[in-house]
């Protein structure tokens, strides 16, 4: 595991400094997960190196919300007070959002003369 953050963090140093010497309008980790992302693309044995990291990583995801639980029961009374419009938009919001997802996908659909089943 520990040779596969070799590439991972070569990957985040190129898109950091790409993105400060280009000054384009992406975050630095960002371009360095496309960097990685034309890795995996060129040199295919990439993928089985970076497996065992990404399982990892992605086995122990759930304790990066700890810090956000935590922000929530310390607000409770903010949120009690604010519970209904909180859930209005948390509602509005997810539907908007799917609506949209699904108009992309109907519009790109369209663009590309694939058939939408309805």
């Amino acid at each position: 595991m520990i040779a596969a953050l070799l590439p991972l963090l070569a990957a985040q140093l190129a898109g950091e400094t790409l993105i400060r010497m280009t000054g384009l309008p992406l975050p630095g980790p960002v371009a360095g997960m496309l960097i990685l992302l034309l890795g995996f693309a060129l040199v295919p044995r990439l993928v089985e190196v970076m497996r065992p990291l990404a399982t990892g990583i992605l086995g122990n995801l759930s304790l990066l919300f700890v810090p956000a639980g935590t922000g929530v029961i310390g607000h409770l009374g903010t949120l009690s007070a604010n519970g209904p419009a909180l859930a209005v938009v948390l509602i509005v919001s997810t539907l908007a959002a799917i609506a949209a997802g699904a108009l992309a996908f109907t519009l790109v659909a369209t663009l590309t003369g694939t058939e939408v089943e309805e």
